[in-house]
């Protein structure tokens, strides 16, 4: 999030930058905001003179005569209660700040194309082609039905609406999805890392779901803990606090997790099969890099290239969005998605989200890294993108292979995850 200094001495450039990203001053008003840090500043100012004074009356009193010795307690007294109050004072003010604080988003890159929501998103390129299907096509719950790939009314009555288990080769593929983009991660440098699915509150404020987000996530009252919708959640608050050097930069992780989702908003948009469940899991790199907008721009760009890999190896045809100002949210810097064809809803439909969030989440954790140049201790760059997530990623992967009989062909990259067969399905050939 920008500096208050920064916003200071920009306070029009910000709210600019802020209104492309549709936020008015009804819900950030940029004038209370500095107002509030000018109190706070002159009343610690006025505190510390006050806090200073008293101590030079209680020096005082030691060498003080029997006379003079009750009127500078009696003044120390009072010093101490009007610093008492203004010490009180402050905290309110700095409570309220804090929280104004954390509802300041990032400030979008100059690049980005601006945009009220996601009509206005921009599509850099298509890659792949379409599969020519020769038969009348299935749609992934017809081929999972085919297949005696799910549980889908079971489990609903086990689990609630918006759940799913699958089961047998379809299952073997979802873990086979995963192996794949771990091994492909660690060939790019990435650290693996199984982290857990519940966080305390504070980290959900460092990764930016709070104060944004919190009819999206799950909570747990008696243990005052939230589910994770997100890897990510967790790995950017793991190095909280601290102060790295540049040379242990960048920190790639590939971090896999089950991860939970509410999904408050999505009421009748997408909930049959697959593509929009509760729980489900999820495999996302996150690199913790220098704070330099080229650097981090550099890793935003290697980040999706990973992801376009996978997407191909799969054998998928995808899109490339660059997201606009309005539709990417408080923590982005920069976004791109991507959006994998699916066959049976002739459309394209998002499996990975890759975000530059610069110094943004770094400034909510303290995440900071001291400079080789200048030994100047500097805060961090964040950036995050899906690895894989299923089983969303499973719709157009089995939709997009399927053959006329309800069997999938497996591409040639995943075989080997998948015992060498080159089909899967109950008329597939064994």
């Amino acid at each position: 999030m920008p500096d208050i200094k920064f916003i200071i001495e920009n306070k029009d450039f910000v709210q600019n930058e802020f209104a492309k990203k549709g936020y008015t001053k009804e819900d950030l008003d940029l004038d209370e905001l500095i107002l509030l840090h000018g109190k706070i500043t002159a009343l610690k100012t006025s505190s510390q003179a006050l806090s200073e004074e008293k101590n030079k009356l209680s020096n005082l009193i030691k060498s003080a005569s029997p006379d003079e010795r009750p009127l500078i307690i009696a003044k120390s007294k009072a010093l101490g209660e009007e610093l008492r109050q203004e010490q009180d004072a402050l905290e309110n003010l700095q409570a309220q700040f804090d929280l104004m604080m954390l509802k300041v988003p990032n400030l979008p890159s100059p690049d980005a194309p601006i945009g009220k929501d996601d009509s206005e998103n921009v599509v850099r390129r298509y890659v792949g082609n379409k599969p020519n299907f020769d038969f009348e096509i299935k749609d992934h719950i017809e081929l999972m039905a085919i297949n005696d790939w799910a549980e889908l009314e079971r489990i609903a009555k086990v689990s609630g609406s918006r759940t799913y288990a699958i089961k047998n080769e379809l299952a073997k593929l979802e873990l086979a999805m995963h192996m794949f983009v771990i091994d492909k991660l660690r060939a790019h440098g990435f650290q693996v890392i199984t982290v857990p699915s519940i966080s305390k509150e504070k980290p959900l404020y460092g990764q930016g779901y709070l104060p944004f987000s919190r009819d999206e996530v799950y909570y747990l009252p008696q243990d005052d803990i939230y589910l994770s919708g997100t890897a990510e959640l967790i790995l950017n608050s793991l190095r909280a606090d601290e102060i790295l050097q540049e040379n242990e930069l960048p920190i790639l992780y590939a971090g896999f997790s089950p991860c939970f989702r509410r999904e408050a908003g999505a009421a009748g948009k997408d909930t049959r099969g697959l593509v929009r469940v509760h729980q489900f899991m999820k495999t996302e790199q996150f690199v913790i890099c220098a704070g330099d907008i080229a650097e981090s721009e550099k890793w935003h760009q290697k980040l999706l290239e990973i992801s376009e890999e996978i997407l191909q190896d799969f054998e998928i045809p995808y899109r490339v969005l660059e997201v606009c100002t309005g539709d990417m949210g408080a923590p982005k810097y920069r976004q791109y998605d991507l959006e994998a064809w699916v066959p049976s809803q002739d459309c394209y439909r998002e499996t990975h989200s890759c975000s530059n969030i610069t110094d943004w989440q770094a400034r909510r954790t303290n995440l900071r890294y001291r400079a080789n140049a200048d030994g100047k201790v500097r805060f961090a760059h964040t950036l995050n993108n899906t690895g894989i997530a299923t089983p969303r990623a499973l719709v157009p992967f089995i939709e997009n292979h399927q053959n006329a009989d309800g069997s999938v062909n497996i591409p040639k990259k995943l075989q080997p995850y998948m015992g060498g067969v080159k089909t899967i399905g109950k008329n597939a050939e064994k």
